[in-house]
């Protein structure tokens, strides 16, 4: 009986994750503990010469560490399908996620005030940003950091040289905040509270933004919102400007704007170039007209619908390298303004 393309992608997906599944489990025979792995041994030596961590101390750390398969598992777990924008975006824009955001932005008002007045980020793209991550701090993560971060950085190969970059971050992190490394929670990956900020990004970006002497992004709200707007200015985040905006392809020229798409993504080009190309954009303030402007696609109502991106766009980017996750943030930011406007 020949198989159907749908079956056969199931099929592969199951093989897949079987496969994913049984890597966890010959790493976890093969990794009882990583005080004594040569790998490890070798990280702890660098930690010891660099930045004058006790050698013997890392390696009753690293006795503790624990190995967690179901990481593994879900960082090599594989995607049969890539979800539409609908799809995507169907769980971060329902009423409960909007009432929530309402919710916390009325209850921290004066830090998304002073957010925005010294950063230019407006609160609708903080609290979204907060909504998206962790649902205003309700899903920050449950598993311990360093074993988190402890296990990608030496049983997962592909991306091993960032998470040994995250660990030695986190370790630091550590230090300067005078708490034990295996008390922290964070996701699977080993972002943390409520922005989910990797250790790099907290010890680079997060700021004590309620003045109590100490950065905490898990337990302290204005901590948080500080902290996301000062990493989106860090990466170009413009005052005062737009972030997308609906465009329209005229039918006669669709087959060569849709040639230039890669993943949902056309290259940055100036206004005048995609106007040439048939491409009209709508509220779009003068003064961008010169800058470069992107082009992105997203599957709405069942077709595809058309916007063109500006700098801030791309802020949301630097947060989360997806077209999807971008967007999304800026939909349920302007959900939560029309629904706190007066």
């Amino acid at each position: 009986m020949r198989k159907s393309a749908r079956s056969t992608t199931i099929g592969g997906a199951v093989a897949l994750a079987c496969a994913a599944l049984l890597f966890a489990v010959a790493a976890t025979a093969a990794s009882p503990g990583y005080g004594h792995r040569p790998e490890v041994l070798a990280f702890i030596d660098r930690m010891s010469q660099q930045h004058g961590f006790s050698a013997p101390a890392l390696r009753r750390l690293f006795a503790q560490a624990r190995y967690e398969p179901q990481i593994i598992a879900a960082m090599t777990r594989p995607i049969a399908t890539p979800p539409t924008y609908d799809e995507y975006g169907s769980r971060f824009l329902e009423q409960e996620r909007i009432d929530g955001g309402v919710e916390f932005w009325r209850a921290h008002a004066s830090a998304l005030d002073r957010a925005r007045a010294e950063f230019g980020v407006p609160p609708e793209i903080v609290v979204a940003i907060i909504g998206v991550e962790t649902y205003y701090g309700r899903n920050t993560g449950r598993y311990r950091v360093l074993d988190a971060l402890t296990t990608l950085a030496f049983d997962y190969p592909r991306r091993a040289d960032f998470f040994r970059r995250e660990l030695e971050q986190f370790l630091l992190l550590a230090r300067e905040q005078g708490i034990s490394p295996l008390e922290p929670r964070g996701s699977y990956a080993g972002a943390m509270g409520l922005p989910q900020f990797m250790p790099g990004s907290i010890r680079a970006y997060a700021v004590d933004f309620d003045g109590d002497g100490r950065i905490d992004l898990t337990g302290d709200a204005e901590d948080a919102i500080g902290s996301v707007a000062r990493y989106l200015a860090r990466h170009n985040w413009e005052r005062d400007q737009p972030v997308m905006t609906p465009a329209r392809i005229e039918p006669d020229r669709a087959e060569a704007v849709l040639a230039r798409f890669e993943g949902g993504l056309a290259e940055r080009r100036s206004l005048a170039d995609w106007t040439r190309e048939g491409i009209t954009g709508f509220g779009i303030p003068g003064d961008l007209a010169a800058d470069p402007v992107g082009l992105v696609m997203l599957e709405s109502g069942g077709s595809a619908a058309y916007w063109l991106t500006f700098e801030n766009w791309y802020a949301l980017m630097r947060y989360n390298r997806s077209r999807l996750y971008a967007s999304v943030v800026w939909e349920l930011g302007q959900r939560l303004r029309q629904s706190v406007a007066p």
